[in-house]
């Protein structure tokens, strides 16, 4: 399971990353418990159904459709919906030349696309982007297909999150190098639905989970 990150959307803006057109307010800032076992039983049971995640937990059938995630992430069912097999979607983007544009060294030859030659902004995005909306198990150092997100967000193109979210949800199922990812947030789904959680053991988001200093 990956360790959840929050991050203070206050301190976003205070960095002059203010994205208020993505609506990821409540979900960068989503707080609570976390339960191992619940999140492991919420992804073996997962199935997609259209546009809704389906899962059952503890007798209780979860449909989460875009009602669901609206009420619970504030997020719409709305904006460019991206994957790896479709990067051309933004018209003109070039992989090799936006990295090359966030590059504090604009004159650096690419090579592994690694963030740490990224200049502050684009650099925090990622680290946003690879810990929090697209989260990994490891290699946090290098961009892949996310690149593509981090160009939409400085350049205020509205990305369909819900539609992201799920897309990720379905490759750490069938990825086994993959963590399960958004353990709070399904827990947050657990209680929209009253699935009843007395006596599970949990463990309560810390402080050092929160980014709120420079990668």
């Amino acid at each position: 399971m990956n360790t959840p990150k929050v991050v203070s959307f206050s301190w976003m803006k205070q960095q002059k990353l203010d994205s208020k057109e993505q609506k990821l307010k409540r979900f960068l800032e989503i707080t609570g418990n976390i339960y191992p076992h619940l999140v492991k039983v919420f992804y073996t049971n997962l199935t997609f159904d259209g546009d809704s995640l389906v899962s059952h937990l503890k007798g209780t059938d979860m449909v989460i459709t875009n009602e669901v995630w609206s009420a619970v992430t504030g997020m719409k069912s709305s904006g460019l919906r991206i994957n790896r097999g479709n990067l051309g979607i933004v018209e003109d983007f070039n992989k090799i030349q936006f990295y090359k544009s966030c590059l504090k060294n604009p004159h650096s030859k690419v090579r592994n696309f690694s963030v740490g030659g990224l200049k502050l902004d684009e650099r925090l995005v990622a680290f946003i982007v690879s810990w929090i909306l697209t989260p990994r198990g490891s290699n946090h150092s290098t961009l892949s297909e996310e690149d593509l997100m981090i160009y939409c967000i400085m350049n205020k193109v509205k990305i369909n999150w819900i539609h992201t979210i799920k897309e990720h949800m379905q490759k750490a199922m069938r990825l086994c190098d993959f963590h399960y990812p958004y353990a709070i947030l399904i827990y947050k789904f657990l209680h929209y639905f009253e699935v009843d959680i007395e006596g599970e053991l949990s463990k309560v988001s810390k402080p050092s989970s929160e980014i709120n200093k420079d990668p």
